[in-house]
């Protein structure tokens, strides 16, 4: 007997949108170079114009990256999915440990995707009372401090874009861009118990040009009633990691 009162399910049958959307994800995926739009169109049979809308769906969810007018994996595959290590991470690793090893306070690096934000990686604090960081799922990035950085450090028009869908009122927007402002000038975001009452953090963002290590920051975050005093300390301490990290994907 099958599921639904009974009734056996017959086989899975192949749909349209779908198939379209998995082949250009394939044909992105063998090429490292990225494929234009005309390509994919091709692959597809299909008129630009109607490639085009799933290109675009595909790069505001972030499985696809646009460079140079080509399309290139985006950071959604790698990081919404487990894997042994990336060039990011890999990178930033070292730096995380020296991070944990100074505070003993978690320490995580998360990457954008799409208008969200995904931790990929975590080095948790030994103490008994500590933050633990959900990782590979999708977070907002306001009013988190990795998410803050990668606001902070998104092209103009994307920045607007999110800060209007998000913040419909006019003074509460002109409040978090003169933030979003500050964080780009000095470096790093605070987060005093915004997302999660009694935990405090700060994040700095790192900024690679490498198409394989995305738009990443580095957070560390821990008890509000513990780390208050020692965020100045932290940031300091942050800043100083992802300038490592920075030089470790050159």
């Amino acid at each position: 007997m099958g599921e639904s009162g009974g009734r056996a399910r017959g086989p899975a049958k192949e749909h349209r949108t779908v198939s379209r959307v998995t082949t250009i994800l394939e044909t992105v995926a063998a090429d490292p170079h990225g494929v234009r739009l005309s390509v994919l169109a091709g692959a597809l049979d299909a008129p630009k114009t109607s490639v085009h809308g799933l290109v675009k769906g595909l790069v505001a969810t972030g499985y696809l990256h646009e460079q140079g007018g080509a399309y290139l994996l985006g950071p959604a595959v790698g990081a919404l999915l487990p894997t042994p290590g990336t060039p990011l991470v890999d990178a930033a690793r070292p730096a995380m440990q020296k991070l944990r090893a100074e505070f003993d306070e978690t320490v995580m690096i998360g990457t954008l995707v799409g208008d969200s934000v995904v931790y990929l990686e975590s080095i948790e604090s030994t103490q008994l009372i500590r933050y633990s960081a959900p990782l590979r799922k999708r977070r907002p990035l306001y009013p988190t401090s990795i998410g803050k950085c990668l606001l902070a450090n998104l092209d103009r028009a994307s920045r607007e874009a999110y800060l209007r869908e998000h913040f419909p009122d006019p003074d509460e927007r002109a409040r978090v861009e003169r933030e979003l402002a500050d964080i780009a000038a000095d470096g790093v975001a605070y987060n005093r118990g915004e997302t999660v009452p009694d935990v405090s953090a700060v994040a700095g963002p790192v900024l690679s040009h490498r198409a394989d290590a995305g738009t990443a920051a580095v957070s560390i975050a821990g008890p509000t009633t513990r780390v208050a005093d020692r965020l100045d300390e932290m940031a300091a301490a942050v800043r100083t990691a992802v300038q490592e990290i920075t030089y470790r994907l050159r």
